[in-house]
């Protein structure tokens, strides 16, 4: 059916004219150049041809707008389309700030319209490759990641190299590693036009070491798009330019003598099919207007590529000065290596040492010390002056009070009956430590159990029963030796 609409015929909007116009979706296309519209009727004669958008929102024809023209148009192009009804594929970026963005994808769920970012490398099957290959292991650890989109000659009047190349990077780095950097900063130059950024070096800096580096320019001798994903048990390089699209390298290290040694290794062409990215990308379009269903490229990556490409521009603006993420302020400390999932909440002074993870949904109190390599699950509660040692997994369905002490490498469960085939956790059970109780080394304590107030849990012991206030128990299964009256 054809119900699509497409404004802006420039460099790329004919690649999108195109491709709709095979897919049998074409109704209209939207420019102000006359010359242009003499190009459209000449290859697309049946094709409605406007030079004024508006005429587009309001017909009942057209289903679908495609926001191509200049990156300052975006915003105010797709929030008319969303207001007027219609579904929106807009070229990246979404907007030129992440307020802006915010408040189109708001616009879009509130009227369950569809609202497609161009991100165009995550229909690219050579990325879909890379993607599974991350995810399933095969390079082990990711190290770091490089990426270079150079190019001669692609200057843009309304845009500098940053906004227009590094979308492109900064959303694919994030669908690999599937979260938001600690760090970024951008050094640049203007070579051509004073004031608009021709080349830029960027450096992105993620927690646990992983760092990816960016070098952009369209003042290069020639083009070059090539992504390098290096793992500890292997590298993979993509090029987007080369006939060999993807190339995974194994292990390229051996220790020979307690030394370091490298070894060359030939690298094994990945075969993908040879579908072309954009036409894919208009395809999802179409297929997700009739199904309403949401497209691949998710809105909240889109808006994350954003918040990071306007966090880029900050530290380019300032002669590479080091953006910090998160941008919200915090009152806790923890360690760029330990993991804080989104929507938990974490008090005041509390401490978080290396390694450690806090899911969605813990509460930990003020003045906490939580030690290295510890896991709070989620929607555990803890209360404030906690101290929980090294190597200790506090599980849904636990609940410490405050002050309580946990020792090193002791063990909580939530589940009696555990089984690998059956997933029980609704018959979890509660397990509740009250104030200032002390639970020793390698204790264990089952699922469905109360340690007083006061209570002292053995190093060892296996706490099987509900323990008195003021209360020594130890042993396996750990018994009541004194109590404080």
């Amino acid at each position: 059916m054809k119900n699509i609409a497409v404004i802006g015929y420039g460099r790329w909007g004919r690649n999108l004219v195109r491709n709709f116009a095979q897919l049998k979706a074409l109704y209209a296309v939207c420019d102000s150049d006359a010359v242009a519209l003499c190009e459209i009727e000449k290859l697309y004669p049946d094709v409605v041809r406007l030079t004024d958008y508006n005429a587009l929102l309001e017909s009942d024809k057209v289903q679908g707008v495609v926001v191509a023209t200049p990156s300052d148009m975006h915003y105010r192009i797709a929030k008319e389309a969303l207001v007027a009804g219609k579904d929106v594929f807009v070229e990246k970026p979404l907007a030129l700030s992440v307020e802006e963005g915010r408040e189109l994808v708001k616009l879009a769920e509130e009227n369950r319209l569809i609202l497609l970012v161009g991100h165009l490398l995550e229909y690219h099957p050579a990325i879909v490759k890379l993607k599974e290959i991350v995810d399933d292991g095969i390079l082990g650890r990711i190290n770091y990641i490089s990426s270079t989109r150079l190019d001669f000659g692609s200057v843009q009047k309304n845009s500098d190299v940053l906004w227009t190349y590094a979308p492109h990077d900064l959303d694919t780095i994030l669908l690999l590693v599937n979260r938001m950097p600690i760090s970024v900063s951008v050094h640049s130059g203007d070579y051509i036009q004073e004031g608009v950024a021709d080349v830029a070096f960027t450096t992105i800096e993620f927690k646990a070491g992983l760092k990816a580096l960016l070098f952009l320019s369209w003042l290069y001798p020639h083009k070059e798009r090539r992504l390098v994903v290096i793992g500890d048990k292997g590298m993979v390089v993509f090029d987007d330019v080369g006939l060999e699209k993807l190339k995974l390298y194994k292990q390229a290290v051996e220790w020979k003598n307690g030394m370091p040694v490298l070894v060359p290794t030939k690298g094994k062409v990945i075969v993908t099919n040879g579908d072309e990215p954009l036409r894919l990308e208009c395809w999802d379009f179409i297929e997700c207007m009739a199904s309403r269903q949401p497209p691949r490229v998710s809105v909240d990556r889109a808006l994350k590529a954003l918040e990071l490409l306007v966090a880029c521009q900050e530290s380019m603006s300032n002669r590479g000065k080091v953006v910090k993420f998160p941008v919200v302020k915090v009152d806790y400390f923890a360690h760029q290596t330990a993991t804080i999932d989104e929507g938990s909440k974490i008090g005041q002074r509390t401490k978080i040492w290396h390694y450690s993870h806090v899911c969605k949904g813990a509460i930990i109190g003020c003045d906490c010390v939580i030690g290295q390599n510890c896991y709070i699950g989620p929607n555990v509660k803890i209360g404030n002056g906690v101290k929980i040692q090294n190597n200790v997994s506090v599980y849904e369905g636990v609940t410490l009070e405050d002050r309580v002490f946990c020792g090193p490498s002791c063990v909580f469960t939530n589940d009696k009956y555990p089984s690998a085939s059956a997933d029980n956790r609704n018959n979890w059970l509660p397990t509740l430590v009250r104030k200032n109780a002390v639970i020793g080394a390698n204790a264990t304590i089952v699922c469905g159990v109360r340690i007083g107030r006061s209570a002292m849990v053995a190093a060892g012991a296996v706490v099987t029963k509900s323990v008195p206030d003021r209360a020594i128990v130890m042993g396996n299964p750990a018994k009541v030796e004194y109590v404080d009256k």
